[in-house]
Order: structure tokens, then C-alpha cells, then sequence
């Protein structure tokens, strides 16, 4: 990407300052002018009285229409190079050979929007939402190839933002050749990752601080893991000496995948139970206490309009979790739904405790791992709340 002059687009009067404040979008609303350019382009991007504020790509079919990838003079390219560069080298400071699967960019968060970047041993899972992303995509395979050398890429770009910008989900193979799974290691412990039917890119990346957390507390307590997914927290809870370990997962392939995770990592089927059903309904039915409860469930609230709905399902489950725990257990629960922020999900905790008649005390608020980044002049990057809590 050679370095080049660029059109502007001019913003309405007082619509600059989120901009000059080092926020990354820009709404339809808030542009004056667009000049002729095709969508999915660069642009400068310059308050009403012409002064410069960067550059974005932008993409005139959305309401929002531009993410800025470079603010004050520097040139988006050498932006774009010095971001990913950044990225890349932050990584490099946490993790050893120990963990070989992490977040290599999370979007806005290493000021690359629209693009997810997931390293699984020697292969890399990114995954793009935007046009102008997408544009710079030949820029980003080559830039990837050259500097990480892995052995495959697969796109897995599947997401509702892509309807917007006018893309269609793409999910293939663009480097290398197709490998329908891999092992990783995470702190040690080993994990079979299925491409042929992943969840986000394969794994829950964004919860290895809290697996580490489950290792560190469940030593000869009886866990019931709820969605269970691939079996990341079941393992970790067992390396920690857990008694017993029930895995609860409505895919039959996840939890014949959590078999495998748990088989390779030394633990016979002595030590865990598994459950095929929904959480919801085995929680009501089944008769089982425990000594520590993990709720990781998928987003609730998807948009904002399913607010009021996503927090009778978390305090509902939440409830039904408080009743099965014995005292002195832990219950670590999870909302990783964007539009149910941290103090709301608190009040539904609260909620749900007082229908429990539970006494309950609040150990540790956590956030997603430090492999995702919340940029702190853009804080829609935070998504992940987690509470550990004590009954008694």
C-alpha cells in the first residue's frame, strides 16, 4: 500500500470532537460531505472549518460509516503497519511455550477495526466485519505471511455487522492448506480446536485468565461446568484437583470434543460426568449439589432490544445455580452480552440472590483476558463480565 493523497470527508460543526478525542467511529449523522470515492476507501477526515483530524475508510451504506485507522497527520499506511506491528509485539511480552493460542489484534482495541486476528499453534483465524477492511485484505495475508510464517490461514468471517457493510459470510481457507483441527497448549494443558464447527474462531480465548482462576480454587471440590462448550474450565477445574466434574452442553459435538480435551489431559472418566442437555432445564430437573457452579452462557442480548429479555434469562439462571451450591461454595458467572454492562449484570446478581434467599458475597469482578485489549478512548471494546461469588 503505497502512500498517496486522499479526499476528505468534512464533518458537521461540533461532530469533531469524539474524533479529536481518539474514538474510532463515525456516523452518518455526523458527516457534512462526502466526497466521490467508492465504498470501502480511504479517507482524510476534517472538522467543518477544514482542519485535519486523520484518516478512516469509510462506507456511505451504514450508519456508521467510517472507523478511523489513523488520527493527526500520519498517513493511514504507516498507521496501519505501526498498529499491526504494535499488536503483534504486545503479544510477544505475555506468552511463552506454555500457551500457544491467544488474540494476536482485537480489533479496535489495537486500533484495527473490523479485524479479528486469532494465532491456534501454527495456524491463524481472522476474521473481518467490514468492507474497508476487507479492501485492505491482500495487504493484511501478506503482511501476516511474511512476518508470523504459519502454516494455514482460515477467514472465518461470519457476522451480522457484514449484512450491513453489504458482504456475505466467507469462511475458507486463504493460506496454506485446510487443516480441520489442531492441539494447542494453554498453561500446560492440551486442547483439540475443531474448525469444521467452531464457535467464534475456535476457542474462548478471552477466558484464559479465568480458567486459571478455576485451576487455582476447585482443589477437591465438586464442579458443575454450564456450557461447557469444549470443556476449557472442566479440564482446568480437574488439573486443580476438583473431586468431580459434570459438564453440561446442548451440542453433542462440543461435548464429545470436552471428552477428548479431558482424555488427552490425563483425566479418566472417573472423574467427570458428562450432560447433553440445556442448562435450563437440567438445572430444574436434576437434584445435584455442588461446591462451585461456572455459568459461561452464549450472549443473551444479541441488540439492544433484547436488554429486558437477556436479564430475566441471566437472573433465572443464576437463581437456579444459587439453589444447587452448597455452602461455602463459588459461583463464577459470565455475561458476555455488550448491552448488559457490568452494573446492571451486578443488579441481576443481586436479584437473583434475594429470589435464592441466598447470602452472597462478591470475591473478584473479571474482564476478558489481556490478549483483548479495551482501548481505553474506545470503550465499546469490552464486552466480558465476570463476577466470582461466595455463598455461604
Amino acid at each position: 500500500m503505497k502512500s498517496q493523497t486522499y479526499p476528505a470527508v468534512i464533518l458537521h460543526p461540533g461532530k469533531e470532537k469524539p474524533i479529536r478525542q481518539r474514538h474510532h467511529w463515525i456516523f452518518s449523522g455526523a458527516i457534512q460531505y462526502f466526497p466521490d470515492f467508492e465504498n470501502g476507501g480511504i479517507l482524510a477526515v476534517k472538522d467543518n472549518q477544514g482542519h485535519h483530524l486523520g484518516y478512516a475508510y469509510f462506507n456511505r451504506h451504514c450508519s456508521l460509516a467510517g472507523r478511523m485507522i489513523s488520527f493527526g497527520p500520519e498517513p493511514p499506511e504507516e498507521a496501519l503497519e505501526k498498529s499491526l506491528e504494535r499488536a503483534l509485539n504486545l503479544r510477544k511480552i505475555f506468552f511463552g511455550p506454555e500457551t500457544n493460542a491467544y488474540r494476536l489484534v482485537n480489533a479496535e482495541g489495537d486500533n484495527l477495526p473490523g479485524l479479528v486476528i486469532d494465532r491456534y499453534n501454527d495456524i491463524l483465524v481472522i476474521q473481518i466485519t467490514t468492507l474497508g477492511m476487507e479492501r485492505l485484505k491482500p495487504w493484511l495475508l501478506e503482511r501476516l505471511i511474511d512476518r508470523l510464517k504459519p502454516r494455514s490461514i482460515l477467514e472465518r468471517s461470519v457476522s451480522p455487522a457484514r449484512q450491513e457493510e453489504g458482504l456475505k459470510d466467507f469462511e475458507a481457507w486463504v493460506y496454506g492448506e485446510a487443516a480441520p483441527s489442531t492441539e494447542i497448549t494453554e498453561n500446560g494443558a492440551r486442547f483439540t480446536i475443531d474448525f469444521t464447527q467452531p464457535q467464534k474462531t475456535g476457542f474462548y480465548l478471552d477466558q484464559r485468565e479465568m480458567r486459571a482462576l478455576v485451576r487455582q480454587l476447585a482443589k477437591g471440590r465438586k464442579v458443575l461446568d454450564c456450557f461447557a462448550y469444549t470443556g476449557g474450565f472442566s479440564v482446568n477445574a480437574l488439573a486443580g484437583g476438583a473431586s468431580q466434574v459434570e459438564l453440561v452442553e446442548t451440542s453433542a459435538h462440543s461435548l464429545a470434543l470436552a471428552q477428548k480435551n479431558l482424555e488427552q489431559n490425563g483425566f479418566s472418566s472417573n472423574y467427570y460426568q458428562l450432560h447433553n442437555e440445556d442448562v435450563f432445564t437440567f438445572l430444574r430437573q436434576v437434584k445435584i449439589e455442588s461446591d462451585f457452579i461456572i455459568l459461561d452462557p452464549p450472549a443473551f442480548a444479541k441488540k439492544r432490544n433484547d436488554v429486558i429479555r437477556a436479564c430475566r434469562g441471566y437472573k433465572d439462571i443464576n437463581r437456579l445455580a444459587m439453589v444447587h451450591l452448597k455452602l461455602g461454595g463459588f459461583l463464577l458467572s459470565f455475561s458476555c452480552s455488550h448491552y448488559v454492562d457490568d452494573q446492571l449484570f451486578q443488579k441481576v446478581l443481586f436479584e437473583a440472590a434475594l429470589e435464592a434467599g441466598r447470602r452472597v458475597r462478591l470475591l473478584q469482578r473479571m474482564r476478558h483476558s489481556f490478549d483483548h485489549p479495551v482501548n481505553l478512548f474506545h470503550p465499546e471494546t469490552h464486552y466480558l463480565k465476570g463476577f466470582l461469588l461466595y455463598l455461604d
